[in-house]
């Protein structure tokens, strides 16, 4: 959908992800001036790639990034925001994200039957700076991985345009659902593609180590807004929505 997923063509970054990840912070926006700033970075990254139309207010978002169920992430290298995605979890009790949204027939069944879908959406890069780190989308996109850990998640998702899929089916072990189609504000159709999380779990792991997340890093990514959706999610390790004490993901 974005810079971001054009580097991912580099499938040697990642042998320097575990370095980068000293260098990275990832910060939940919670201010207004910390969404802004990432809602001008997508506007940049959607607008390099010819993704979107130009607008006057120079930002992209829409309804998702202040529902409950959604965490809206700064990708921080050496301090400056350099990329940021949206970690959305649809559950039974909260049956809404963005590819729930276009892809309902396909994804609205899977909810019906219980399931907890992680929906990784508004993956993008700063065009200038992920041409210096091709690691960068690595170390973004390892937020829905800490995310399907966390909220043991039935499927991970991606959406990502027609181009990239051989990608995602070769990296992260990721199946075609359907055709691509178009999100709303974006030019271009995407493709939703998807993955038992706990079949494809290990195999990841062993390719990408530095996917892996502790317990105490799950905890500070996504306990700062648990109190908002604790009666919807329930997490590793406890059948309390706030309690991940374990550490299946390490």
């Amino acid at each position: 959908m974005s810079s971001a997923q054009r580097e991912h063509k580099n499938v040697a970054a990642p042998t320097r992800g575990h370095e980068l990840l000293d260098k990275v912070d990832y910060r939940l926006a919670e201010t207004d001036a910390e969404k802004e700033a990432i809602y001008r970075l997508r506007y940049r990254a959607y607008l390099n790639e010819g993704a979107i139309e130009p607008n006057a207010d120079g930002i992209v978002t829409d309804r998702h990034d202040e529902l409950p169920n959604s965490w809206v992430f700064g990708v921080h290298i050496d301090g400056v925001l350099s990329g940021s995605i949206r970690i959305s979890v649809a559950s039974p009790a909260h049956p809404t994200s963005p590819s729930v949204d276009v892809f309902s027939d396909v994804l609205g069944p899977e909810l019906e039957r219980g399931k907890v879908i992680v929906d990784p959406t508004r993956f993008v890069a700063d065009p200038d700076r992920v041409k210096r780190m091709p690691e960068l989308p690595y170390v973004t996109v390892r937020l829905g991985y800490v995310a399907c850990c966390h909220f043991d998640a039935d499927i991970g998702l991606a959406t990502v345009r027609a181009e990239h899929r051989a990608f995602y089916r070769r990296v992260f072990l990721q199946s075609s659902l359907c055709e691509p189609r178009l999100f709303p504000g974006l030019l271009k159709p995407v493709g939703l593609m998807a993955a038992d999380y706990r079949d494809i779990q290990e195999r990841v792991y062993a390719r990408f180590p530095f996917m892996r997340s502790s317990a105490f890093e799950r905890r500070m990514l996504f306990e700062r807004a648990q109190d908002r959706v604790a009666p919807l999610l329930t997490v590793v390790g406890d059948s309390a929505p706030i309690a991940a004490t374990d550490d299946l993901c390490v």
